[in-house]
């Protein structure tokens, strides 16, 4: 009887995090949302069938998120492996795409912000994404990718100094073009 409770309760936990859990899975697929999801059939599958446990170490939303990390990895590694092995070029995933219903202007921001955030280191964009994303603190983010809390707090912080350059380069950019425009 308690098996069915302890199954019930695990059920609705990932239930409530389905959402987040596949926006997190697309950011470790690179975008491919196809992938995405056949990482997260994995990762319930591994959950399902007692290959991962939740062992109470940490909160269920960070060992979830570290599960999804994990099969992320494997299954890219194995797509590798079978890509250098077979020789097959394969193109680039799509971008994500932008909700129709977004204004123009906030549909530019947000390519804008994707393509800076692609721009980073693979730690970098990790830990930002998780705590902007995923509502995760920087010491949650640590476990999920499995580094210490000064590595997260060091990828934080540079991330961040490194988006903020960036987007300021980008303004300097366009006020430069709009002064050229108005001569």
């Amino acid at each position: 009887m308690q098996g069915t409770v302890v199954e019930r309760d695990l059920a609705s936990q990932i239930e409530a995090l389905h959402i987040e859990a596949f926006v997190w899975a697309v950011a470790c697929c690179q975008g491919d949302r196809h992938e995405a999801e056949d990482v997260l059939q994995t990762t319930y599958l591994k959950i399902a069938d007692g290959r991962a446990k939740f062992g109470e170490q940490s909160a269920f939303k960070t060992w979830l998120f570290g599960v999804v990390r994990n099969t992320a990895r494997e299954r890219h590694r194995r797509r590798t492996t079978r890509h250098l092995l077979l020789v097959k070029w394969k193109p680039d995933p799509p971008p994500a795409p932008i909700a129709p219903d977004a204004s123009v202007e906030a549909q530019q921001v947000a390519s804008t912000l994707r393509a800076v955030l692609e721009g980073l280191s693979e730690r970098q964009r990790e830990v930002l994404e998780l705590v902007f994303y995923h509502d995760l603190t920087i010491e949650e983010a640590a476990e999920v990718m499995d580094v210490s809390l000064g590595t997260a707090r060091t990828h934080y912080h540079r991330g961040k100094q490194t988006m903020a350059r960036r987007l300021a380069e980008l303004e300097a950019e366009l006020d430069q073009e709009g002064e050229d425009a108005e001569r």
